[in-house]
């Protein structure tokens, strides 16, 4: 028998786990699964808000009957109409003939290209600020485009105060026994809420900085996203880190060090560096090698920390075939506010240094520390006190900034 988990004596959590999935939309691996977060509120009228991945209805629907009993579904909200949020509304709008979906004018319309077709006399069609009254409740919509996806929207309710937020504030890893923050060990958790932001909004600076300044004026008592953990507890802390995010500033001293090497000369350039950094007292250094790390893994790093050393060796003129995409994606993201380091090595031609200072001569946001260094080769003494120079100048930057 499901024993329902209560945000409130009336809104219930009904998500799912899942743990089976390997990879996020294809590419980003998720070693700890995700959960899909579905919530109802039970009033006059019942209400769901968002619901899940079609491939876990099983799950959903037994949690959403031993919740309702049988009383029938009016509305169903889709914050968001990603396959993982709108898995369910075929099923729902089966099982319950008198279901209104919810949603402004464009997630409508983007229901219709994934195959979910809507009838207009089963919709209801929200603007800003419009209100769906369920008795108790009053729900108001803050739509919030481009985070991360055109027809976003996030419903506010204003008799607890509660903000179900969509992707925004969202993790990646599945749920493991705690629902909320403040039963759960957050270290985990916050990587993957980091990681989550970095690759999937870390490009949308500006709508979420939008979006924050839309909702500065909204008292908030529980955020609850579509994914991870919901936030009953050290609400401010949560939005600061996403102020953070939003504006690519890093939280934390440190260096993350990525390269690419086919036969160890770049490895051991990136050692060197790692243990001056030790020496002069830089605590957070983490080396990458980029064949071995998934590229979300990498960004999420990038987003933590100040530092950034780049290494690559040459090949065909061009970076290692891992760090060509890293540069291409941190570009695209628009990377800023951070220190960058660049070395790498050669044997004849070269040319792989010459396209990360490529990168971050187009990249104005970002501080180059010192001279690119590029070795042939076995790293030398001279190569070595060249290394420790600009590991050097990396601590100093960063000690300054204490």
């Amino acid at each position: 028998m499901y024993k329902s988990t209560k945000i409130k004596d009336d809104i219930v959590w009904i998500g799912v786990n899942d743990r089976k999935i390997e990879k996020w939309e294809s590419h980003i691996p998720l070693d700890f699964g995700v959960t899909y977060n579905s919530y109802v509120i039970l009033d006059e009228k019942i209400c769901i808000i968002d619901g899940v991945e079609e491939g876990e209805n099983g799950d959903f629907f037994r949690k959403l009957e031993a919740t309702i009993g049988d009383r029938q579904v009016d509305y169903i909200i889709i914050n968001h109409v990603e396959p993982d949020h709108s898995g369910s509304i075929k099923s729902l709008l089966k099982m319950y003939p008198n279901i209104k979906v919810v949603g402004n004018a464009k997630s409508i319309s983007i229901l219709k290209l994934l195959d979910i077709d809507v009838p207009d006399d089963r919709a209801i069609v929200v603007k800003e600020k419009d209100i769906l009254d369920l008795g108790k409740h009053k729900l108001t919509f803050y739509l919030m485009p481009m985070v991360h996806w055109p027809e976003s929207m996030a419903t506010y309710d204003t008799t607890d105060k509660i903000l179900f937020s969509n992707d925004a504030f969202g993790s990646f890893g599945a749920l493991d026994g705690a629902i909320f923050n403040d039963e759960a060990n957050l270290n985990i958790f916050e990587n993957e809420m980091r990681r989550y932001y970095s690759n999937i909004v870390g490009k949308l600076g500006t709508p979420v900085n939008a979006i924050l300044k839309k909702l500065s004026s909204v008292e908030i008592s529980c955020i609850c996203p579509s994914h991870g953990l919901i936030w009953r507890k050290d609400i401010d802390k949560v939005i600061e880190k996403y102020q953070k995010w939003a504006n690519i500033e890093a939280e934390e001293e440190g260096v993350v060090i990525i390269y690419g090497s086919m036969y160890g000369h770049t490895t051991e350039m990136a050692e060197i560096l790692a243990r001056q950094l030790d020496e002069r007292g830089i605590k957070n250094v983490q080396i990458y090698d980029s064949s071995k790390a998934d590229i979300s893994y990498l960004f999420s790093a990038i987003w933590k920390y100040k530092g950034l050393m780049i290494g690559t060796c040459t090949h065909y003129n061009m970076a290692f075939p891992k760090i060509e995409p890293l540069l291409q994606k941190l570009e695209n993201y628009g990377l800023k506010n951070r220190y960058l380091g660049i070395f790498g090595n050669m044997l004849w031609s070269g040319g792989g240094v010459k396209r990360v200072k490529e990168f971050a001569d187009r990249l104005t946001g970002l501080e180059q520390i010192g001279e690119a260094i590029e070795i042939k080769g076995h790293v030398t003494d001279s190569d070595r006190e060249k290394l420790i120079e600009l590991a050097n100048l990396m601590a100093d930057k960063l000690i300054a900034d204490r």
